[in-house]
């Protein structure tokens, strides 16, 4: 048999692109391969659930776009499918005044790219959130949480309830593209399609290479190391509780997260990785650091952010600075709060000069589309994602 469309990933980008090719092409028969036992398994389902809003993304551009998009159509998908998510808010709280000033650009991209918000001086963020501190807050009021893993399982019945396969367990191991199909070996099988999209998040630089794709980029793992909060504090705020974020550092910050379970959890700082999905602490791969080590952009992404690599790493190592970091806007916070130590896994393409690659990126052949690099907001602006795709791959 030879497929319409086989999609490799069953996060939360393939399997939005798998429902969205079938949205355009009723009928069309699509296989989507998963290396692993289950759909979300890595990035989607290691994530802190936020929904974001779309404010730290520059005006006009394809992430801000694509997350204020995908930020209502995913509230709509949890509403059809009885998938529980909240509107929170968050708060992105200053703490002197280099973060103040910071936060008035923020506040300056909100106007522009239409995000509703608010802006807070010091005794109103008291009278929001009690035990947080700062000398002012940005309230981004349509923030939300979800559990990302419910959104794909829904997904992957969507799709399999109109005649799409979901195979599990199927890693590809060897990608051909010939000019009338494109054949991709797993251990157990062959399958054949006439297109191949690649949504293949931590491993998307190798499926690229074994299509025979140019690739002038390297995914690097950066580990984000969440705790939880003990189930005594777990109502110490109502919001999601985000630091003014440095502009030249391409992550968040540590910040507090209310789950949709229940609990608070406190996290992620930016740690390279030693492995792409191990997510035990100070997980090793031999070969994933064997090819970080031969690659150039590694020393130049090194030598950039020394000062900040040295910091997170300790704070890894350490749970003392980890705490430093949250007492800036939360002092309550002790040293006892802080268990249940997680991650997750940030797949970052970086070039070979070193540059982070910031945006989504998208290599395409006439037979292949292959998203190279889907970085935060991947998660909430997965459905626009997958109709872009299917846009490029629905003939």
């Amino acid at each position: 048999m030879v497929y319409d469309y086989c999609v490799i990933g069953a996060g939360i980008v393939g399997l939005a692109t798998a429902r969205a090719i079938l949205d355009r092409q009723p009928g069309a028969t699509v296989i989507v391969l998963e290396k692993e036992a289950d759909v979300a398994a890595h990035q989607t389902g290691h994530n802190s659930g936020v929904i974001h809003a779309g404010i730290y993304y520059e005006p006009g551009s394809l992430k801000a776009d694509l997350c204020k998009q995908g930020a209502a159509a995913t509230k709509r998908f949890a509403d059809e499918h009885g998938i529980e998510y909240r509107v929170t808010g968050k708060l992105l709280v200053a703490t002197d005044d280099v973060e103040l000033a910071r936060m008035e650009k923020l506040t300056d991209r909100a106007r522009i790219n239409g995000i509703d918000h608010e802006r807070l001086g010091a005794a109103e963020l008291r009278d929001r959130e009690p035990l947080v501190s700062g000398v002012g807050a940005l309230l981004v009021k349509d923030t939300g949480i979800v559990d990302y893993r419910l959104v794909c399982r829904a997904l992957a019945q969507d799709i399999t309830e109109v005649g799409a396969e979901v195979r599990t367990g199927s890693e590809a191991v060897g990608v051909d593209e010939r000019d009338d199909c494109v054949t991709v070996t797993t251990p157990d099988t062959t399958v054949r399609a006439r297109t191949l999209i690649a949504c293949a998040g931590l491993q998307a630089d190798r499926i690229a290479r074994l299509a025979g794709l140019p690739v002038d980029f390297q995914i690097m793992p950066f580990r984000g190391e969440y705790y939880r909060l003990r189930p005594e504090k777990s109502s110490i705020v109502r919001h999601l509780i985000y630091p003014i974020p440095d502009p030249d550092l391409p992550f968040l910050g540590v910040h507090l997260s209310p789950t949709i379970g229940g609990d608070i959890t406190v996290g992620p700082n930016a740690v390279l990785g030693f492995a792409r999905e191990k997510y035990e602490p100070f997980g090793f791969d031999r070969r994933d650091v064997a090819e970080m080590l031969r690659f150039p952009g590694l020393r130049r992404v090194a030598a950039a952010n020394v000062r900040t690599g040295v910091r997170e790493m300790r704070n890894a190592i350490f749970k003392r600075g980890y705490l430093d970091e949250c007492r800036k806007y939360c002092p309550s916070l002790e040293l006892d709060d802080l268990k249940d130590r997680h991650a997750g896994i940030r797949a970052q393409a970086v070039l070979r000069d070193g540059t982070f690659v910031h945006d989504f990126l998208i290599r395409s052949t006439d037979r292949m589309v292959h998203v190279v690099n889907a970085p935060s907001p991947a998660a909430t602006s997965a459905l626009p994602i997958g109709r872009m795709i299917a846009e490029r791959a629905v003939t």
